[in-house]
């Protein structure tokens, strides 16, 4: 096979990632492109899934392309019947994710109590500070063990790593609120609860 020969394992461009692509080829790359403005046809859904983990995949293949992931993940929006789909001012499809969209990998801490300063970062690299308008919510899986999440953009969540949520408990500390005792965290100006002090 001479170099000019394509392999016959190379798999031909998947038309549904060229299309995305290509609809967000002209615009401007700085932030999160305006998906909320947006208003395009449902066109059903594709073979794309996001794990638990935070692993993307296509037709059934990990996507290692780590700029592509960035791409989609920068243009999923969560719809109000709770299907989550990727948009472009042309179209949106929708996906099938295992958990939530994005994992916390990365978490920086400054100050302590209210005064506390806490800051997370994405497996696509958004930077995410702990306040008002990126909220923690605390979750219980199966087998009774926390699962903390941190809100990253339009009711899109972040789960955070089990590192991590280690390191989170660990600045936890217990209050009374309404004459119930609760666990959890303050920071960014106020206590959040994590869950009632005898169950915690």
């Amino acid at each position: 096979m001479t170099a000019d020969t394509p392999s016959d394992e190379a798999a031909p461009p998947d038309p549904t990632l060229s299309r995305l692509s290509a609809a967000l080829g002209t615009l401007p790359k700085r932030g999160p492109p305006p998906v909320e403005t947006w208003n395009p046809p449902y066109c059903g859904a594709i073979d794309m899934r996001i794990a638990a983990d935070g692993t993307w995949f296509h037709n059934g293949s990990p996507i290692r392309r780590s700029a592509l992931v960035k791409l989609f993940a920068s243009i999923l929006r969560r719809e109000p019947d709770g299907r989550t789909v990727l948009v472009t001012p042309v179209e949106s499809v929708g996906i099938t994710v295992d958990d939530a969209p994005f994992v916390a990998v990365e978490m920086a801490v400054e100050g302590t109590g209210e005064a506390r300063h806490i800051a997370f970062r994405t497996n696509v690299d958004d930077l995410v500070p702990l306040g008002a308008a990126h909220a923690l919510r605390f979750e219980q899986d199966e087998a009774g063990g926390l699962r903390p999440y941190i809100h990253v953009r339009r009711d899109l969540w972040a789960l955070l790593t089990r590192a991590l949520t280690y390191d989170l408990v660990a600045l936890g500390e217990e209050r009374v609120i309404d004459g119930v005792r609760w666990f959890g965290l303050a920071a960014a100006g106020s206590f959040h609860p994590i869950a009632p002090a005898e169950a915690a």
